[in-house]
């Protein structure tokens, strides 16, 4: 029986998603969405009510209910950040969800607010950040480290010894050779093959990827 309330911030198709595996997939009962108050166009979404997130302390308060913050990439992940930093100072606890179709091993290091979906492998003496979103099929290699509030994107691979820092964004199918690492609010395009260290806010395309001139905030606001 589900006896664990949480309330999902969003009403978009990726907090659609979110609810669905914590309904079918978790201990955790979704009870409402959440939303900034400006984009407030519906009172339900899946069935459950949408509240401004505004109003959150007052009808939800954090003795009574969880957090999830399913929020995608926009602002190279900054969003999802301050709505995290905004949540844990408003005294909400985030849960983070792993799908039970993932390959984690036991004692794995998970922060919080973090999601990993099915058949993502995360290999033993990795490390995830707070606020760190994985999808479905991304190979995370042994002894990477995930830096808080990044996106990794389904069937990217990360080979062993990769470190990540925050607010990273791994497109889908791309790359990473072993031992590098990327720079704060690196932008990896979807298939790039990524064969050295990234420079912080730096948006790489391509194999090998290369540095274009747009940086990672240019390519994900709008």
């Amino acid at each position: 029986m589900k006896t664990k309330p949480v309330v999902v911030f969003g009403a978009s198709t990726l907090s659609s998603l979110a609810w669905f595996c914590l309904t079918n997939d978790s201990q955790w009962k979704v009870k409402a969405f959440t939303v900034d108050k400006k984009f407030l166009t519906s009172s339900m979404h899946e069935g459950l009510p949408v509240v401004p997130f505004e109003d959150l302390l007052n009808i939800y308060p954090p003795s009574t209910v969880k957090l999830s913050i399913p929020v995608g990439y926009s602002s190279i992940n900054g969003l999802r950040m301050e709505r995290f930093q905004q949540a844990l100072e408003l005294g909400y606890e985030l849960i983070s969800y792993i799908s039970s179709r993932a390959s984690v091993w036991p004692n794995q290091s998970v922060g919080k607010n973090c999601i990993v979906y099915e058949h993502a492998i995360i290999q033993p003496f990795t490390t995830i950040g707070d606020n760190v979103i994985i999808r479905s099929g991304a190979h995370i290699s042994h002894h990477c480290a995930i830096g808080k509030h990044s996106f990794v994107s389904a069937e990217a691979t990360l080979g062993g010894n990769v470190t990540v820092g925050e607010r990273c964004f791994i497109g889908l199918g791309a790359v990473i050779r072993d031992g590098l690492s990327l720079a704060e609010r690196s932008f990896i395009g979807a298939g790039a093959v990524v064969i050295s260290d990234t420079e912080p806010d730096g948006v790489y395309v391509g194999n090998p990827a290369r540095r274009i001139e747009k940086s990672s905030l240019e390519v994900t606001c709008g």
